[in-house]
């Protein structure tokens, strides 16, 4: 019984360890450098509705998201609404190229270990592209949201606090 109570325990403990960051809980920081090497921070975006994007230069599937997310941002941006594109590329030239490439105008972070970023650890990411919509005090309001439905909890979000 005691060793089925252990391996009942290591089990939980193990899912709660990977488990990915979750709706409603607060986002967890994320400081990195951007592509002038400043160091930017998640937490310098409170007051604004936030769309962390994690993405790479070498993601097609990110790459061809990208477009989406330029027309998002430019209806949005003057709302209050901001995106941060944390990439996990290993090679900056190949980041720096994509973002000039893609038109993103929005801020961009890099972690450059790969999957083994801090930043992928920290929320948890297991593909990409992955997104995590915030609030204005940076809580987790969506997931992996697309199209309409990112779009219409972005203005819920935006009408919120008015």
């Amino acid at each position: 019984m005691k060793k089925l109570l252990f391996l009942f325990f290591i089990l939980f403990a193990v899912t709660e360890i990977s488990a990915q960051v979750k709706k409603g809980k607060q986002a967890p920081e994320i400081s990195l450098k951007d592509i002038s090497g400043q160091t930017i921070s998640l937490s310098s975006f409170k007051g604004k509705v936030v769309l962390i994007d994690f993405w790479a230069s070498w993601c097609m599937p990110c790459r061809k998201n990208n477009p989406k997310l330029v027309a998002l941002y430019e209806k949005f941006k003057g709302e209050g609404f901001e995106i941060l594109g944390v990439s996990i590329d290993k090679y900056n030239d190949d980041w720096k190229t994509a973002i000039e490439k893609d038109k993103l105008t929005w801020k961009q972070i890099v972690d450059n270990a790969g999957w083994n970023a801090q930043s992928t650890i920290d929320y948890g990411i297991e593909g990409i592209p992955a997104s995590f919509l915030l609030d204005q005090e940076g809580i987790i309001r969506g997931v992996d949201l697309e199209g309409k439905e990112l779009e219409s909890m972005i203005k819920k979000l935006l009408t919120a606090k008015k």
